[in-house]
């Protein structure tokens, strides 16, 4: 949408402001003229737009065929990235320009809202990934799929395939309304609140691919959830809605605002609103539309929610949603309460009808797609027709009659994907590293793979005495696609100096975690001075400091994060 269609504000109330010295490139404030090179070509032409190109023009005429515009901005739109080239050290990420670590594949996200997926998607996307991709496929920590090592030429019998079983990569990436994150048990949890799923479906349904919102500052989360154990991780999200029950009004949700990690972590804000289920939709294109209208396009790096809610505040950014935005103005609403359950639903669980679902923990993510396909066998032949991936990658079967649930279990084990997995393989989750990304330094899922294995060995007895997942988070690069500063064990990839050499590593991040994992309050992990793990020192690290928790925390009721909060540095070594 250009800045020029924007329909004026209604009952704009007059407010005082630092005038910066310099325009934030503000469409409600600045206008539209672009500022930066990003802003000039999403405003020559939509990045939707690139997709008619793609099919009638590169795919026929290759990678080399490809306009660099399009290739590394509007591809994005689509769900589309160029991989990194093999053989590229992390040492040279920082050193060499896009174009020279990119290879002439691709990766693609597949998008899947609420991570709600039928049997029959779930084996048209194993069946792609097989055919296509080199038979990889990643479950990501936003309820995606992507798939790797896909070529241009494919990319229109790919999308063919997709829609015809109603998948999309629709805005999957790029300055975009994202995935949606929604509850995994919608609909189905007995202790659910709420079912999202309706309001989900409207924003999806209306405002997914929608000119409207297809050129925003940078990209845009949102997640939603009626379950009591939060279980969307709401806080590190643009806008979220977490259902709660109001003393007059009943069901309905809390509207949070401004979540986001990246290299500046801030966690989201309650607006202390109170959203009825039918308000959802109009709530949301009210916080998006603020975000379109008022959000920072100057520079890259402050061009996300979080940015303009720290400037703005709570009570502005409340008063400019409701007095501008909404028809009128949302009740006051009460916070949601402490979470209740595990929000990443491994186990077996009864559902509202008495069928079981079960939930699986992937290795950090990584499968296979010939394994999507026997995945999607197995609920078949075992009556299920739906999957789902959860927030921290993993899966879970729904709709399981009783009499088969022990043949689910017995089968989800061949296939690699415990139902009962230990503490560390339940609390590891990396993100695509060096093997894929152009971003990364380091290693990860490998990495992450193998340090598990090696915590089971070493720490597999002491699995009583821990009690609980801590949660080791891996991520290749300073961004946090892994969520590193919410994990009780944080590990960011960088180049790190070890006796005297610089080698692949990690710094330290201890005692994160969201009120969804377990915790009472959301907060960021401590960064431990002068701790530098290399990269294949994960389990070393992991086993240490585990084992010091164990033995300073004052009892079996103190969690990791506690204890590594108010540890002293040399116990954190």
């Amino acid at each position: 949408m250009s800045a020029e269609s924007i329909a004026p504000v209604r009952g704009a109330r007059t407010r005082t402001a630092r005038v910066p010295t310099k325009p934030h490139g503000q469409w409600l404030v600045d206008g539209p003229e672009p500022l930066n090179g990003n802003e000039e070509w999403k405003l020559a032409d939509d990045g939707l737009n690139v997709r008619q190109r793609i099919e009638e023009v590169y795919a026929k005429g290759g990678f080399a065929s490809i306009d660099p515009t399009d290739l590394h901005g509007r591809f994005r739109w689509w769900g589309l990235y160029t991989q990194r080239k093999p053989g590229i050290d992390g040492g040279r990420t920082a050193q060499l320009e896009p174009h020279e670590l990119e290879d002439e594949y691709f990766m693609l996200r597949v998008r899947i809202d609420g991570g709600q997926l039928t049997s029959e998607q779930l084996r048209v996307i194993g069946g792609i990934a097989t055919e296509f991709g080199r038979d990889i496929a990643d479950i990501t920590d936003r309820q995606n799929v992507q798939l790797h090592w896909v070529r241009i030429e494919d990319i229109p019998e790919i999308w063919r395939r997709l829609e015809s079983v109603g998948l999309q990569t629709t805005e999957a990436c790029g300055d975009v309304p994202r995935t949606f994150l929604g509850s995994a048990v919608a609909g189905i949890a007995v202790d659910e609140l709420i079912d999202p799923t309706p309001q989900l479906r409207e924003i999806i349904d209306r405002y997914i691919g929608d000119p409207s919102f297809s050129n925003l500052p940078r990209k845009y989360k949102t997640a939603i959830t009626g379950h009591p154990s939060q279980d969307v991780v709401h806080e590190i999200n643009d806008c979220s809605f977490v259902a709660v029950e109001h003393p007059e009004l009943g069901i309905g949700y809390d509207l949070w605002v401004g979540g986001a990690l990246a290299a500046v972590p801030r966690l989201g804000e309650r607006l202390g609103l109170f959203v009825p289920p039918e308000r959802v939709a109009e709530t949301w294109v009210g916080v998006t539309s603020i975000f379109r209208d008022y959000g920072y396009r100057r520079l890259r790096n402050k061009a996300r929610m979080k940015f303009l809610l720290a400037d703005w505040g709570v009570e502005k950014m409340r008063d400019v949603l409701q007095y501008e935005y909404l028809s009128t103005p949302l009740p006051e609403g009460p916070a949601p309460a402490e979470p209740v359950g595990s929000p990443d639903h491994v186990g077996v669980h009864r559902q509202k009808d008495g069928n079981f679902y079960i939930g699986a923990a992937t290795t950090v993510g990584r499968l296979s797609g010939s394994t999507l396909t026997k995945l999607a066998d197995l609920a078949e032949a075992n009556g299920s027709h739906r999957i789902r991936p959860t927030v921290f990658q993993k899966i879970l079967v729904l709709d399981v009659p009783q009499e088969n649930v022990n043949a689910v279990l017995a089968g989800l084990d061949e296939l690699g994907l415990s139902a009962r997995p230990s503490l560390f393989r339940r609390g590891t989750m990396a993100c695509t590293g060096i093997e894929f990304c152009k971003l990364a330094i380091v290693e990860t899922k490998l990495n992450a793979a193998k340090a598990i294995e090696q915590l089971e060995e070493r720490l597999g007895a002491l699995e009583p005495e821990i009690g609980r997942p801590i949660s080791i988070h891996v991520n290749g690069c300073p961004n946090s696609c892994a969520r590193i500063q919410t994990a009780d064990i944080g590990l960011k990839g960088q180049l790190v100096t070890i006796d005297g050499e610089q080698v692949p590593g990690y710094q330290v991040h201890l005692g994160g975690g969201l009120a969804t994992e377990g915790r009472a309050e959301a907060g960021l992990g401590r960064t431990v001075r002068g701790l530098k793990v290399p990269a294949d020192g994960i389990a070393d690290y992991a086993e240490r400091v585990i084992r010091r928790y164990l033995a300073d925390r004052v009892d079996a009721d103190e969690t990791f994060a506690t204890w590594a909060h108010r540890a002293d540095e040399e116990a954190l070594q």
